[in-house]
């Protein structure tokens, strides 16, 4: 009987896939050799189980995204973290970040990590983003404050984590494993320094869920996009755009321009305003040059 699994790595010509709460090491039916179909983790996929943990996988089911970056099909969610202190949160990264997983269809759960170095948790920025629709969690990776509440938001999703080095990414992902020992250390010991950076991706379970060991979107750059598409990764701007003079409203130079009154009364965050007009100037820069 076939069962429904997805693939968490492929490696030495065998695929590693999770289904029915277990990993099974897979083989190729003969027909995928021959059309030489690329697999990438998060696939989901058909197996014939065998004998032990050995199946075969028969069917590979359609794919509902993909990234490049890191190399994961079929992604729900994306945890940007960014650290309390040491270093500041670089909000710009932030929105930045928030635009390119919104473009990529992706759910953003914002987590603060270094907890423990802030008395207080209460923070307006983190108000603001709440307000503006998204999950803000605060964590520590050191007292374990808030880990159970991010492993509740991997299950039943498939993952990926972004945000600046230094913001306690692998160790996140280290208190998100209970088995997390063995993990760290010993792979880039044995494997050098130089091929580092060619590991290939492996989707990791977690409380019922996946998640991508390598982190993702790590270009600055705004993803291809026309200057009305912008504000709709503003979602503050929505309730007041429709008072625009202007329905093509860019809420840049236009009089009358409602979005522009809302940050006049201190409704609209100045500094997320700002960056909006710095990313229109890089998004019609970039319309310009195709």
């Amino acid at each position: 009987m076939l069962i429904e699994g997805i693939l968490i790595k492929g490696y030495a010509g065998f695929y590693y896939v999770f289904a029915d709460d277990r990993v099974w090491e897979c083989s190729l039916r003969g027909r995928f050799r021959v059309k030489k179909q690329d697999f990438i983790p998060g696939d989901k996929v058909l197996i014939l189980p065998g004998v032990g943990n050995k199946a075969t996988i028969e069917k590979v089911l359609e794919r509902r995204n993909s990234l490049v970056r890191p190399n994961v099909a079929n992604v729900d969610q994306a945890f940007l973290v960014f650290a309390r202190k040491t270093p500041d949160p670089d909000y710009n990264l932030l929105d930045r970040l928030l635009i390119q997983v919104g473009k990529a269809g992706l759910q953003a759960i914002i987590i603060f990590t270094k907890a423990d170095l802030t008395e207080d948790l209460m923070d307006p920025f983190h108000e603001y983003y709440r307000a503006c629709g998204y999950t803000v969690l605060n964590v520590s990776n050191k007292t374990l404050q808030g880990i159970d509440e991010v492993k509740k938001m991997t299950q039943g999703h498939i993952t990926v984590l972004a945000g600046p080095s230094g913001s306690g990414k692998s160790s996140l992902l280290n208190c998100l494993q209970p088995h997390k020992e063995q993990k760290t250390g010993v792979v880039s010991a044995k494997i050098g320094r130089g091929r580092h950076t060619t590991r290939h991706v492996e989707l990791i379970p977690i409380e019922g869920g996946l998640v991508a060991d390598t982190p993702g979107f790590s270009t600055l750059y705004l993803p291809e996009m026309k200057r009305e598409e912008l504000q709709l990764y503003f979602p503050e701007f929505e309730k007041y755009k429709y008072l625009c003079r202007f329905k093509s409203c860019l809420h840049d130079k236009e009089p009358d321009c409602a979005v522009k009154e809302a940050l006049h009364e201190s409704k609209i965050l100045s500094s997320r305003y700002k960056h909006y007009i710095q990313f229109l100037q890089e998004v019609i820069a970039n319309e310009n040059k195709h």
